[in-house]
């Protein structure tokens, strides 16, 4: 089972609602998680802030930090997570930045990614990432790690069910 299939059966069973925010990924969070059956059922929507402006309009993103820092940052992960879920009224929000290339963006070299989540309780997780590859690589890498930041922010039941559906091991 994919990720993304196991985060859409553990959001079902818990009746809770999931919102996407991406820059780098430019909907490829949101594709991922939509390919899979069932998917509408707690799928709110995403949105994609590619531009600099949007993160801070659309989401909520603070005006300051950007212009500090830039969009490649810790921190803005954690505000589009919030801001995104907050904005499309989801239980959870999750977000990518960073640079896939094919030159550095805000002083940060290719490769430098941040994924973040946020939960119903208003707590979230950010993990920063040092990514190699081509462009289509580090999205495609992003991807898979913002699903299981998120999985894991979903608890370990989310796998403890998956391998008892599975027979074990």
């Amino acid at each position: 089972m994919s990720e993304a299939a196991r985060i859409v059966r553990v959001l079902t069973e818990r009746d809770q609602t999931l919102a996407v925010a991406e820059s780098l990924t430019g909907g490829l969070v949101a594709a991922e998680v939509t390919s899979v059956a069932g998917a509408s059922r707690v799928f709110r929507g995403s949105v994609t802030a590619y531009a600099t402006e949007l993160k801070r309009d659309v989401l909520g993103v603070d005006a300051t930090l950007l212009g500090e820092r830039g969009a490649v940052d810790p921190e803005v992960a954690r505000q589009m997570a919030a801001g995104v879920r907050k904005v499309l009224g989801a239980d959870w929000g999750i977000a990518t930045t960073g640079v896939a290339g094919p030159a550095a963006q805000d002083g940060r070299p290719v490769g430098t990614v941040y994924v973040a989540v946020e939960g119903p309780d208003g707590n979230g997780k950010t993990a920063a990432l040092r990514l190699n590859g081509d462009r289509a690589e580090i999205r495609r890498e992003s991807v898979r790690s913002v699903l299981e930041l998120l999985s894991g922010e979903l608890g370990e039941d989310a796998r403890a069910q998956d391998t008892e559906q599975n027979g074990g091991n």
